[in-house]
């Protein structure tokens, strides 16, 4: 039998385990910011963002009804908090974006369960990239979702 040994001394030891460290933190980091990606839509065309809603289980126009110009806020208000609430739920994250000019293309809505009229989808896209958006009803004691049509 043949047997091998190394002597490792104390100063060695030390960069052994501040390289072992490292490598754990990047791969800890790696994770994570893997996990936390949204997955990227280019909006920069009518047939992408179709595509979008259809995916995302709606029938709209084959047009969008209304494209806003918007500055998100450099400071978000109580409002502008709570509806970015929404979009980390769906993976958006609106304080990237703070003080930027977006574009909202809205859609009217034609397949809402229980509601006919008065459904609007709304796309908020910057330099091109869908960064959030809602479904929302305009009626007076209306509610506002997510993207993603709920299925029963």
């Amino acid at each position: 039998m043949f047997v091998k040994t190394f002597k490792i001394r104390k100063p060695g030891i030390l960069l052994l385990g501040a390289g072992a460290a490292l490598l754990a933190l990047i791969v800890i980091a790696t994770v994570l910011a893997g996990g936390s990606r949204t997955r990227e839509y280019p909006m920069k065309t009518e047939e992408q963002r179709q595509s979008f809603l259809k995916e995302m289980g709606w029938e709209v126009p084959e047009e969008y009804d209304e494209c806003k110009v918007v500055i998100i806020p450099s400071e978000f208000n109580d409002v502008y908090k709570n509806y970015n609430e929404l979009q980390k739920k769906q993976g958006f994250d609106l304080e990237k974006y703070k003080g930027r000019t977006v574009e909202i293309y809205s859609y009217t809505v034609k397949n809402y369960p229980d509601h006919e009229n008065n459904i609007i989808c709304s796309l908020m896209v910057c330099d091109g990239t869908l960064i959030g958006g809602d479904v929302s009803c305009v009626e007076l004691d209306g509610f506002m979702q997510g993207l993603k049509a709920q299925t029963e």
